[in-house]
């Protein structure tokens, strides 16, 4: 049965049981501190089990992408040494939201492994949780009962809370799992030991298959559990692994999902997968990856070096890493297997073909980026190995090449091996650890059980229509930092502070008490659909009635910044092509940013174009058109724009200004007049086919022109009030260009007399002419001089200094013939002695120069530069 295949028949046979078939969320979260990716497929229903949503269905079924590269499911290691752990992996989900449960649940998984899928029952094993006396829970009767009718009792086996006992955190619903298991060995392999005694055991052929966990718990910040309001059912089955079984493979990379991206690696590499184990390895990993980072990529995350875009660019770099090593591709290579990618799986997952080309452009230029790392990784550590004594390398240089330049530990392990050296693994390991340590410590967080002072469900958000409104606190809850100290997060029953999202900064403000007391909102955001505000302290009575304030100033510019973003999406459309779409956005008080797609760097023409399409908008007093609550079809078939990456229920609200529609949470002014002007600042590259504007409105661009008439009219004077003062500022450049030429001979005429003095000083050390002296001439000049007297003088070594504006310069001449025949390295004199002007620098073997700060150091250095020949 295809892959294909599989799918669509988990997905029908839920359908047929009256469950609602979902599309896969986002896989990058956007909207939940607590989560980079969607690590398993009961995240995107966290609200839901929480209690802080009503879902659409009581009933649903999904195939969603997951990725568990980071925190506590962290899968990367395993990633091609094994056959079955994936860092991107579809789970198969249904889910009862206070609906059916255990029975229904065990019925209807059972029903369609073995009937519908054909699965042999003797192959198949099942856990129950065998109860935990900390927690104060027994074994799970009721499911082992239920798992009798189908299963033989010897294979019903107990599982420890670890196997069988599921929480999403520390904090929050949990509950116990019943977990299948298949064994697919050979009957000879069975016949020697049995597969009960396998059952999570790390085995390649004895996997976990199914996980039916039935949430009926929550776990409170003191680590003790109640009782949910309503039980719930959570399951997930890993495809990849189901593909496997029902395609009778060993090896998930053996199934149809992996071997059409193996069979293009084989072709552009001519590797053949299956007849070395290091190759194999490789290629897993490669096969595996570009899964995972075409997908983020498609979802709308980006490469970077903090976060999630951290992340996708270790996942990225590792494959590169493996592709390097041990399938020798020292070009880009794994961008190509996107396309492979979007044929198999375009049809489940559409924005994979939508986003092809910017998927493609994005990994090749993190690609090249890499090898080009990977090639000066390569030339620093050459250094470190010259400066090695002895034959071990030392952990903490071999960290440094590691943390700061991103050069793979295992690939130095590998190439020192190659050159008869150690490494120091366990010194290594010690810095690692401190990093982490710090890392932790960074973002380390405790965060208190609510505080339930009101039971109201409904939280409503009001801030489109006032900034002030009275509420009361219906919950609140402390969590401590390092980052922010001691906070309170504060929910009401209405609010008007719109939380962070979509690309826009959080309210800020203030709530009143009834006697004047004021508490300070520094911030507001949504986690699991519940607004939280952010503040230091609780109010004095919080059962009170509050007054709650949105500070109007901040609100007004970041609205005239969001609705200009709206404004600048259109015009790059109607001026560059239909080809741009939105890739992310920042909207705060003071500027905006705005990421989209597009080959090549705007001109000022363009640049020009697009201003003036937003301003001629702004001018034209456009009133806000807004739709709240109306079906997305609707929106979209009334040319409203979705964005990739975003998440949408099925009602949206739909914000017009003219003929720029779009899906928006966020608030925007009544009138495109509000945002007064609208003023480019930058335009650049972020990856590649993706470019960035940043821009500012209202009360920044009005300092931006202030300040730029304020600097005119400065400049103006300076050129004694020149009627035209850019005509003036030209030939005042021009004139400076001509003094710079005069200087620059009269500076090379003194450098051929000062050659003679030079050559008249040199002294010979173990037959090499010598010379170490400080000059009063540039840099150039001191080029100039080392080149003639070293095209006049055989044996040289020369080392000249000076001091130009406060700053130390040392430049080293070394005859080719002493490189050739000493070993002699201009580049390596000059670092050794950029240490005494506290500089460093390089060069050619023969010609190296360095800079420093400290020109008190350069008489040590002249002096200490007779040591490399003595």
């Amino acid at each position: 049965m295809k892959s294909q295949d599989i799918r669509s028949k988990f997905l029908s046979f839920f359908e047929e049981k009256k469950h609602t078939i979902v599309p896969s969320a986002p896989m990058v979260l956007k909207d939940d501190p607590t989560l980079m990716f969607i690590n398993a497929g009961m995240a995107p229903f966290k609200e839901y089990f929480l209690g802080n949503a009503v879902p659409k269905s009581n009933r649903i079924a999904d195939t969603q992408k997951c990725l568990r590269v980071s925190g506590k499911h962290n899968d990367l290691e395993e990633v091609g040494y094994d056959t079955y752990h994936h860092t991107l992996f579809e789970m198969l989900g249904n889910w009862s939201f206070g609906d059916y449960f255990k029975k229904e649940a065990i019925a209807w998984a059972w029903e369609l492994l073995t009937e519908e899928f054909g699965v042999d029952k003797d192959i198949l094993y099942v856990t129950v949780f065998e109860g935990d006396k900390e927690d104060g829970l027994g074994m799970d009767t009721e499911a082992y009962e239920l798992w009798k009718q189908f299963v033989p009792e010897d294979r019903i086996l107990m599982g420890n809370k670890k196997d069988n006992f599921w929480e999403m955190g520390d904090q929050g619903p949990c509950g116990p799992c019943s977990e299948i298991h298949v064994d697919i060995r050979s009957a000879a392999e069975k016949a020697k030991i049995a597969g009960k005694d396998l059952v999570n055991m790390d085995h390649p052929q004895v996997v976990e298959i199914w996980n039916l966990v039935f949430m009926q718990y929550n776990r409170k910040a003191n680590g003790s559990l109640e009782s949910l309001p309503d039980k719930h059912i959570d399951t997930g089955m890993g495809f990849e692994r189901l593909c496997m079984v029902l395609q009778g493979k060993q090896s998930n990379y053996d199934t149809d999902v992996f071997t059409p991206i193996i069979r293009e690696i084989e072709a552009i590499t001519h590797k053949e997968y299956g007849k070395d184990e290091k190759t194999d390895i490789a290629i897993r990993v490669i096969s595996d990856h570009v899964r995972a980072v075409a997908f983020a990529i498609a979802d709308g995350q980006l490469p970077s070096n903090t976060g999630a875009g951290y992340v996708i660019r270790r996942i990225l770099r590792r494959a590169v890493r493996y592709g390097f090593t041990f399938l020798d591709k020292k070009e880009p290579f794994i961008y190509r297997l996107v396309e492979v990618l979007a044929q198999k799986m375009g049809h489940a997952f559409p924005e994979i073909k939508s986003q092809k080309q910017i998927v493609e452009n994005v990994i090749k230029e993190e690609e090249n980026s890499f090898l080009r790392t990977l090639e000066q990784g390569l030339v620093l550590l050459n250094r470190i190995v010259e400066e090695t004594k002895g034959d071990t390398v030392s952990g903490e240089k071999a960290f440094e090449l590691y943390d700061t330049y991103g050069f793979p530990i295992d690939l130095t392990a590998l190439i020192l091996n190659e050159k008869g050296l150690k490494l120091d693994q366990e010194g290594f390991k010690v810095q690692l650890e401190k990093q982490k340590t710090r890392s932790r410590a960074a973002s380390e967080m405790s965060t208190d059980d609510w505080t339930i002072l009101y039971d109201d469900a409904d939280e409503e958000f009001v801030g489109y229509d006032t900034l002030t409104a009275n509420v009361k606190i219906t919950r609140y809850r402390k969590v401590v930092s390092k980052k922010d100290g001691e906070m309170y997060q504060l929910v009401f029953n209405i609010t008007p502070f719109y939380p962070e999202g979509g690309g826009q900064v959080g309210d800020k403000g203030y709530i009143e008490a009834a006697n004047g007391d004021v508490t300070y909102i520094l911030d507001t955001k949504k986690e699991n659909n519940v607004i939280i505000h952010f503040a230091k302290e609780l109010p004095e009575d919080v059962n009170g009635t509050f007054k709650a304030i949105v500070d109007d100033e901040e609100r007004a510019r970041t609205e005239a910044n969001h609705s200009a973003t709206h404004l600048l999406h259109q015009a790059l459309r109607e001026i560059l092509g239909t080809h741009v779409e939105q890739k992310g956005s920042a909207v705060q008080s003071k500027s905006l940013r705005f990421d989209f797609s597009h080959f090549s760097k705007l001109t000022d023409e363009e640049l020009r174009d697009v201003e003036n399409f937003v301003n001629a908008r702004i001018e034209g007093k456009l009133p806000l058109e807004e739709k709240r609550n109306i079906p997305k079809e609707e929106a979209i078939a009334e040319g409203a724009m979705s964005l990739f990456g975003e998440k949408y229920g099925d009602t949206v609200r739909a914000i017009r200004f003219g003929q720029s529609i779009e899906l928006c949470g966020g608030t925007h002014v009544k009138n495109t007049s509000d945002i007064w002007h609208f003023k480019i600042v930058s335009e650049g590259a972020v990856a590649a086919g993706i470019r960035r504007i940043e821009a500012i409105t209202h009360d920044a661009a009005k300092e931006f022109y202030f300040d730029n008439n304020q600097a005119y009219f400065e400049m103006k004077a300076l050129l004694n009030n020149a009627q035209e003062p850019v005509k003036a500022l030209q030939n005042l450049q021009d004139e400076n260009a001509g003094l710079k030429k005069q200087i620059e001979a009269l500076l090379k005429d003194k450098a051929k007399n000062v050659k003679g003095e030079l050559k008249s000083e040199l002294t010979e050390v173990n037959g090499v002419q010598f010379l170490a002296k400080q000059l009063d001439l540039d840099a150039a000049g001191i080029k100039d001089v080392a080149f003639e007297l070293g095209g006049e003088v055989d044996n040289l070594f020369l080392l000249l200094a000076a001091e130009n504006d406060g700053k130390a310069l040392l430049s080293c001449y070394i005859s080719k013939n002493l490189v050739a025949d000493k070993g002699l390295n201009a580049g390596q004199v000059v670092r050794d002695l950029g240490k005494y002007i506290q500089g460093g620098g390089g060069g050619q073997p023969f010609f190296a120069t360095a800079g420093g700060k400290n020109p008190a150091g350069i008489q040590e250095a002249l002096e200490k530069a007779k040591d490399f020949i003595a």
